[in-house]
């Protein structure tokens, strides 16, 4: 395939991309001034090489009998270089390498997170806390305290300078904590409603202390963390994770009446997706820039990326839902289609297979639904489609993030993208 933004490099294989991945590509990819590279296409995946892997993609190329040198001037169409599957896996796993933990300046920052909500927890009553304190054991990926805090330091560093001028405030240390609690909360009612006896490998809070403790205790969490807002005092704040809480409610019912046209099914899952997901990410960014001191346009940037990140990290949470083990999600595979939720990756497969949209309608109720389901999603581009989507709102994201002066703290908002696209678990 060719490229106007230079040469594509992708993995030898016998399937070609679907024609609307190759449209996507063509008309709407743009590489990033914040990432340069060039496209690569792996099983129909594109996205921006970084740097180190693009000069570890470059030695590749260099000996490759396909590669012409000089390179070609720029705009010029050129034929495409495969490079074999080994050859890019060694690259990669050299950038892996070379590439420092991306949440590295905002480590001290994070230490103490779990601490301190067990801390918020802590009262009179050991059994409740126990019960309310069971998932904040540092095993999560803890992606949204991480996430506020790098959108309040990018904040501050673009408000103030960095050094000292970006340094954490109090009250947007609050909020981060604020937003595990709520997010754990979720957690907690989920797996009740969901009857579900595992999470991240160990027992669901409900199948160790019941459905009844572990509605209390979930409760208990959200009612600390309202507290917690509270305590800002500031009423933007407080009205914006009110919001929070009220798109968590629509979003629960979305998914429980997740009953439309099919012709309506996408747009249905990106709103349900925003609500449960998204928007947390989002308020959380517009509350820490908030609590900075940023004027309504910037205040608007970091919402906005916070949206598209969350939306790209609940596409790839569905993606994973179909390829990796047990063991690497800590709960079942296939886990939303025996719950009778369909995810982007079973949408895209009906616009292949019609036939799979009777058994949407009936939730994967029949026997053998779901594995049907699964194999259709598997005979499909469902999964290819799936992670072009989630790069399209990672690109998105990051184009917001360039709306912040450039410091390591901004950068690691665009670094935080390539993390939520390419996760195993």
């Amino acid at each position: 395939m060719s490229s106007k933004f230079g040469p594509a490099i992708h993995f030898c294989r016998k399937t070609p991309v679907s024609k609307s991945v190759r449209n996507w590509i063509e008309k709407q990819y743009i590489p990033l001034k914040s990432n340069p590279g060039f496209p690569i296409l792996s099983r129909g995946e594109c996205f921006s090489t970084p740097p180190k892997l693009l000069s570890y993609a470059k030695r590749a190329i260099h000996h490759h009998s396909n590669y012409s040198s000089p390179p070609p001037a720029p705009g010029r169409l050129i034929q495409p270089i495969t490079l074999t599957h080994r050859q890019l896996s060694t690259a990669w796993q050299s950038h892996q390498k070379a590439e420092p933990s991306i949440a590295s300046s905002v480590d001290d920052d994070m230490k103490d997170i779990f601490i301190r909500i067990r801390q918020e927890l802590s009262g009179r009553e050991p059994d409740l806390c126990e019960v309310a304190s069971y998932y904040f054991d540092g095993q999560g990926k803890a992606i949204r305290p991480m996430l506020a805090i790098l959108m309040a330091r990018a904040v501050n560093a673009h408000l103030r300078g960095e050094g000292s001028g970006s340094e954490l405030l109090p009250g947007q240390k609050q909020l981060a904590l604020v937003s595990e609690m709520i997010h754990t909360a979720t957690l907690v009612h989920d797996d009740v409603i969901d009857r579900s006896d595992k999470r991240r490998g160990k027992p669901s809070v409900n199948a160790l202390f019941g459905q009844r403790k572990s509605i209390v205790g979930g409760d208990y969490v959200l009612a600390k963390a309202g507290a917690m807002v509270a305590r800002l005092d500031n009423n933007a704040v407080t009205e914006i994770f009110a919001q929070v809480l009220e798109d968590l409610v629509h979003g629960e019912f979305m998914q429980m009446g997740a009953n439309e046209e099919k012709t309506e099914r996408f747009a249905h899952y990106i709103g349900k997706t925003f609500n449960k997901t998204a928007s947390l990410m989002a308020y959380s960014c517009k509350g820490v820039a908030i609590l900075g001191g940023a004027d309504e346009n910037l205040v608007d940037k970091a919402f906005q990326y916070g949206k598209h990140l969350g939306i790209a990290f609940q596409l790839v949470d569905d993606l994973l839902d179909f390829i990796s083990s047990t063991d690497a999600m800590g709960k079942p595979v296939a886990a939303d289609l025996q719950l009778g939720l369909a995810t982007a990756p079973v949408l895209f497969a009906a616009q292949k297979f019609p036939e799979l949209n009777s058994l949407i309608e009936r939730r994967f109720s029949e026997a053998g639904d779901v594995v049907k389901a699964l194999d259709w999603v598997h005979k499909s581009d469902g999964l290819e489609e799936t992670k072009f989507l989630a790069q399209k709102y990672c690109v998105e994201a990051v184009r917001y993030a360039n709306n912040f002066k450039s410091s390591p703290f901004q950068k690691e908002l665009v670094s935080l993208t390539e993390k939520v696209l390419n996760r195993t678990k």
